[in-house]
C-alpha cells in the first residue's frame, strides 16, 4: 500500500489534491457537493473581496483551442454574505481554504480576520489575479506590498497563510522570497496567465474587458517552470496549479517540488471526477515505481 497524503503546514489533506479558486467555490453548496463526491483532499473558495462585485459584463468567457480565456471580474457577494455559504461545509471532513483579495494591508487583514472567524482552516491571498484592476497583480507586483500584507495579516491571524503567485511577474521567485521571509506558510503557483482573444470577422477583442486570464493545458508548462524555479529557492511547501488535466499532470508538478496540486480548469473537461482519478493515478504510479509516500518522489526533477 502506498501513503498518497500530504501536509501542508498544519492541513492534513487525505490526498494531494485541491480544488481551485473560482471554480464552483462562491456556493456552499457547491463546495460541499465536490467534498461529498469529489474525493477531493481540499477545498479553495472563491476570492472573496470586502464587499460585493457583479464583475464584468458578458462576454467573460470564451474557449480556445487548448483552454479558457476568462475576465470575470472578481465577482462574489461580498464577506459579510459569504459567512451564510461557509455554514453549509461545516462538518464536512476535509480543510477549506478562504481565498481573498484586496488593494491593501488594511483590507487584506480585515478579510483575513472575517474568513478566520467563520472556521476556514487557511487562509489563501490572492495577489493574482491579472484582469480585475486595483487588485490582483497589480498588488502582487509590488514587493513592499506584498510583504506588508502578509506581514500583518500573519500578525492578526492564527491560522496557515497561502500566498498565490503570478506567472506574469518579471521574477516570480523575487515575490516568493518576500512572502517567505514574511511568514508565508505556503506559495501557490500560478494564476492564470494574462491573455486575450481577438475575432478576427469583427475585428474586435471578444471579452468585455478585452484582457483576461488564459487556463487550461496551454498554461502546464508554465506553471511546471515556475514551481520548478521557486523550489530551488524556497523551503515553505509549494501548491502547483495550472494546466492539470489528469495524474501525470500532477505528478509533473510534484516532480518539479510541488507538495500538493490545485485543480480549475480541468473540471471543465473532466467533471469533479477528475480529483479521484488524479488520486488513483498517482497511487498506480507510486506502486509501480516502487515509492510509498508522496515526499519520496517530491522535487527529484531538481536534483
Amino acid at each position: 500500500m502506498v501513503d498518497i497524503s500530504v501536509r501542508i503546514s498544519r492541513i492534513h489533506l487525505k490526498n494531494p489534491t485541491i480544488l481551485a479558486s473560482g471554480i464552483m467555490g462562491s456556493c456552499g453548496q457547491a463546495l460541499k457537493r465536490i467534498a461529498e463526491e469529489g474525493e477531493v483532499g481540499a477545498l479553495v473558495t472563491k476570492s472573496i473581496g470586502k464587499e460585493q462585485r457583479k464583475g464584468y459584463p458578458n462576454p467573460t468567457a470564451v474557449e480556445l483551442e487548448c483552454g479558457i480565456l476568462n475576465a470575470m471580474g472578481l465577482p462574489n457577494p461580498g464577506i459579510d454574505a459569504f459567512g451564510e455559504e461557509l455554514k453549509e461545509l461545516e462538518g464536512v471532513g476535509i480543510p477549506v481554504i478562504g481565498s481573498i483579495f484586496g488593494k491593501d494591508a488594511e483590507e487584506f487583514v480585515f478579510l483575513a480576520k472575517k474568513m478566520e472567524g467563520y472556521g476556514v482552516d487557511a487562509l489563501e491571498i490572492n495577489m493574482s489575479c491579472p484582469h480585475a484592476k486595483g487588485y490582483g497583480l497589480e498588488v502582487g507586483s509590488d514587493p513592499v506590498l506584498v510583504e506588508e500584507i502578509v506581514r500583518e495579516i500573519k500578525k492578526n491571524v492564527k491560522i496557515p497563510l497561502f500566498v498565490k503567485l503570478s506567472a506574469n511577474l518579471t521574477n516570480i521567485v523575487d515575490i516568493g522570497k518576500v512572502a517567505e521571509k514574511e511568514g508565508a506558510d505556503a506559495l501557490v503557483a500560478i494564476n492564470s496567465v494574462k491573455a486575450m482573444k481577438i475575432d478576427v470577422d469583427l475585428m474586435k477583442p471578444i471579452l468585455y474587458n478585452k484582457i483576461g486570464g488564459y487556463s487550461g493545458k496551454g498554461i502546464k508548462p508554465i506553471g511546471v517552470r515556475c514551481v520548478y524555479e521557486l523550489a530551488k529557492e524556497i523551503k515553505i511547501p509549494i501548491i502547483g496549479v495550472g494546466g492539470i488535466t489528469d495524474w501525470r499532470d500532477a505528478i509533473e508538478y510534484i516532480l518539479a517540488g510541488a507538495k500538493a496540486v490545485q485543480v480549475g480548469s480541468g473540471i471543465f473537461y473532466r467533471g469533479i471526477k477528475i480529483f479521484r482519478e488524479i488520486s488513483e493515478g498517482i497511487r498506480k504510479w507510486m506502486m509501480k515505481k516502487g515509492f510509498e509516500k508522496i515526499d519520496d518522489f517530491r522535487g527529484l526533477a531538481l536534483e
